[in-house]
């Protein structure tokens, strides 16, 4: 059996190295644009900052070791054209420029995700970046030595941990969205309100609720940001929009998004049975709606992985959708959310009600308590769970991987009000934070 796989990041690594265990006699081939593979992008803010020092160590997988399980490492190659139907791909080596054709039984796309480039005036000025792989993040490092002033474009989860990283640089920070608060896709405002007033404390410009329409410079570099509210000098951008799916080889292949993310079943099968596909290119299901739904993410890549190789000669291990589980450490707070915020549960069309608790996560009596911010959305009829979101200085962002396993089973709020929770007082009180928000909405 001849298995080709294209792309070797979260989802593409995941596979290989199970399938290499599952199928001894198979043929593995990987196609990989890069020298490197699973790199997790998600820690250069991490490494931006100092926190870690060893770029290498955000690397969990290398070539050598994937070859030394006879997987044939084709790095620094790109794959130029799939035909699904005659089972053929064409690659380019980008060492040597020899382009060749190879077939294959079984395809995995693991092609993973873009920044989204937008189309503005001054976009090819010098010191405007991107931030998604290794390379990026040397580059971030090596820019940000002789900038002073940072614009961070994007106030999702990548854009707040670099403007985090860059404040602690000492550098004069600005962050820009065209939403009207930060985080807006994972958080409610009470968990906004906070976060933003922690980082206006700590001087870092926010300027949102406007939208970028061009750059201008001097002598090549990047100068200042021009929005639809005014204009913003810097010597540095970053751009954090979000990402596409890289889809575009199976473009009229297999059943797609109107974005591009690809379609797969429980069992990572896409609309052609010899084609599996994981990761960022692809569309999950997502429990809270009931929906195929676009939600780049590395432990849904690395679970779909994992699931392509398990389910690639027969349907053995079902997925068990999503609920678009995250978390966050913004200064001194620690923040997780998953499935629906009740903003996004209004604009999907749910009849939705809302439980929020501001309590002290332990006794009183206890020599240090702090304040927790819980909340948490169901559905009005069914009183299905279908989101939450924690916020505390202690570290309670466990909560929320409670609660995505009450989204994904379909708990709802009189069942969780009665769970089966420890009591002990260095950690929470006799009846804990989420019993009593089942309980207040009863």
């Amino acid at each position: 059996m001849k298995i080709a796989v294209i792309g070797c990041t979260h989802a593409g690594t995941a596979a290989v190295t199970q399938m290499a265990k599952l199928y001894p006699e198979a043929k593995i081939t990987v196609y990989e644009r890069n020298d490197n593979v699973s790199f997790l992008s998600c820690g250069i803010a991490l490494h931006v900052g100092g926190v870690v020092q060893d770029v290498n160590k955000l690397f969990y997988a290398s070539p050598q070791q994937l070859a030394h399980m006879g997987v044939i490492m084709n790095l620094r190659h790109d794959v130029l054209e799939v035909d699904t139907e005659n089972r053929t791909l064409r690659a380019k080596d980008l060492t040597t420029g020899r382009t060749f054709v190879d077939t294959f039984d079984k395809l995995i796309v693991t092609t993973g995700s873009w920044p989204i480039i937008p189309n503005l005036a001054g976009m090819d000025l010098e010191n405007i970046l991107l931030c998604k792989n290794y390379a990026h993040a040397q580059t971030i490092i090596e820019k940000a030595k002789h900038a002073d002033r940072i614009t961070v474009i994007g106030a999702g989860y990548i854009g707040i941990e670099l403007v985090e990283a860059f404040e602690q640089l000492g550098k004069q920070v600005t962050l820009i969205d065209n939403m009207e608060r930060i985080l807006f896709k994972y958080l409610d405002r009470a968990f906004t309100d906070v976060t933003e007033a922690e980082l206006m404390a700590r001087d870092i410009r926010l300027e949102l609720g406007q939208t970028v329409t061009g750059f201008q410079g001097d002598e090549g570099r990047v100068t200042k940001v021009v929005t639809t509210a005014g204009e913003y000098e810097t010597d540095l951008v970053v751009l954090c929009i979000g990402f596409r799916p890289n889809t575009e080889l199976l473009k009229g292949q297999v059943d797609m998004l109107p974005n591009g993310a690809i379609i797969v079943d429980e069992y990572m099968r896409t609309s052609n049975p010899d084609v599996f596909a994981a990761g960022d290119s692809c569309a999950v299901f997502y429990n809270p709606t009931h929906t195929h739904a676009y939600i780049p993410l590395a432990t849904n890549a690395v679970r779909m992985g994992t699931l392509v190789a398990r389910n690639l000669l027969q349907p053995t291990v079902r997925y068990l959708g999503t609920q678009g589980t995250s978390g966050i450490k913004i200064f001194d707070e620690n923040i997780a959310s998953t499935g629906l915020t009740e903003q996004a549960a209004l604009d999907a069309g749910l009849n939705v009600k809302q439980v929020t608790l501001e309590e002290n996560y332990r006794p009183e009596f206890m020599p240090t308590y702090e304040k927790v911010l819980l909340k948490v959305v169901y559905e009005a009829e069914t009183r299905r769970i279908v989101g939450a979101q924690v916020m505390s200085k202690a570290d309670l962002t466990q909560a929320i991987n409670t609660m995505s396993v009450c989204i994904q089973n379909g708990m709802t709020m009189e069942e969780l009000s009665f769970v089966d929770f420890f009591f002990q007082p260095h950690y929470n009180k006799p009846w804990n934070l989420l019993n009593q928000a089942g309980l207040q909405a009863m």
